[in-house]
């Protein structure tokens, strides 16, 4: 596919090499922008179970040209069934093939997920530096001269902040930005095999820990719960995860019950509290910007983090190549992206304060099919 060349940007420094900072690297440079990229990683590794794909997420990978490999790599569902946490079943969320020949839905092993994208950053021949940050970025002359983390200095018509929820960058050029706030909830990731005959995403809700399972492979799947966090001076053990996750899945049914019953200490378990927010605008200083959790970081409860990263990344992309100057791109790359992040972060928060309060599941779903239903327009 031919794509609108950027006139206005000849050299760019992505900040963070996960989803977002890969998203806008490949964006960039299919439009014939030298990109460099760097990761604080030495080994550029991505850490955690499964990731959903909802159809919107697929939609913004098939405009990366990355939607083959994923369906080949990962597992494509029609659906995503509700039930009670004792495994009754409620209804089925409508979620609508939004584009020919794109699935409604599917999910992926974050690690497979990563290496799908880091072969097409090298493909693109984009240099990849690692174990480096930046600790100075400043705009100068048309242009941001930047120290890095070695010591080493460059120049860049452009310099992309996508490096997290801690973003360096933002700390670094925003300062009317702040952290993440916490959400009060936990969530709780298993990866374990496939339960028989599981074939479609699942919800479990009416129960103080709502969980849900995403297949991620033909022979796996990741199980996440939600909990009310509760802060401890110290990281639980592998025993200590394991034992903990088996007790609160006690009560459930249906698959949620046979990972209970399946599960073994060599299956991956992690725990981590959540935050969330919607940093204000301006989302760039200059020439330098920000996109994926570093501006717009949320919650699991839609299963659009990776999603918007990915989008943010595309539209930065179209944006810059749809203007003459750097900095009318980047003025309409934040009116267009602001709103959408905004929903997705303000439902998926909504959905967490009404697990926390007991709310009525159908009320949960009616937040869900609302907000999942906004992410099928067009971005």
């Amino acid at each position: 596919m031919t794509r609108e060349s950027i006139s206005s940007v000849h050299e760019a420094l992505i900040v963070g090499g996960g989803i977002g900072g890969m998203a806008a690297a490949i964006a960039l440079a299919e439009r014939g922008v030298t990109v460099d990229l760097i990761d604080l990683d030495p080994q550029w590794r991505v850490y955690g179970a499964g990731i959903t794909i909802t159809g919107p997420t697929l939609r913004a990978y098939r405009r990366l040209g990355l939607l083959e490999e994923i369906k080949a790599q990962g597992a494509i569902t029609t659906k995503t069934r509700l039930f009670r946490y004792d495994g009754t079943h409620i209804k089925d969320l409508d979620e609508p093939i939004i584009e020919e020949g794109l699935p409604a839905t599917g999910g992926i092993m974050r690690p497979v997920l990563h290496r799908i994208m880091q072969k097409r950053v090298q493909q693109l021949n984009i240099p990849v530096r690692l174990g480096l940050t930046v600790d100075a970025v400043e705009n100068v002359d048309h242009g941001v001269a930047v120290t890095f983390s070695d010591g080493t200095q460059g120049r860049y018509d452009l310099v992309v902040g996508a490096d997290s929820v801690f973003s360096r960058v933002r700390e670094l050029a925003f300062p009317h930005m702040g952290p993440a706030a916490p959400t009060g909830q936990g969530c709780w990731r298993i990866s374990i095999r496939r339960p028989p005959g599981l074939t479609e995403g699942e919800f479990y809700l009416g129960h103080d820990n709502p969980c849900g399972i995403t297949a991620c492979a033909p022979d796996s799947v990741y199980m996440w719960m939600l909990t009310p966090h509760v802060e401890r001076d110290r990281f639980l053990s592998d025993d200590e995860l394991f034992d903990t996750l088996k007790e609160l899945l006690k009560d459930f049914g249906g698959n949620a019950g046979w990972v209970r019953d399946t599960m073994t200490r060599e299956d991956w378990i992690n725990y981590r509290p959540l935050a969330a927010v919607l940093q204000p605008g301006p989302w760039f200083n200059g020439r330098i910007v920000l996109l994926g959790d570093a501006v717009h970081a949320t919650t699991p409860h839609l299963a659009s983090g990776a999603g918007m990263a990915v989008e943010s990344g595309l539209v930065l992309a179209e944006e810059l190549a749809g203007h003459d100057t750097v900095a009318d791109g980047l003025q309409a790359y934040q009116e267009r992206r602001f709103p959408r992040c905004q929903d997705v972060i303000e439902s998926s928060v909504a959905v967490g304060r009404l697990q926390l309060a007991h709310g009525d599941p159908r009320e949960h779903a009616h937040i869900l099919e609302g907000a999942l239903g906004r992410l099928n327009e067009p971005f």
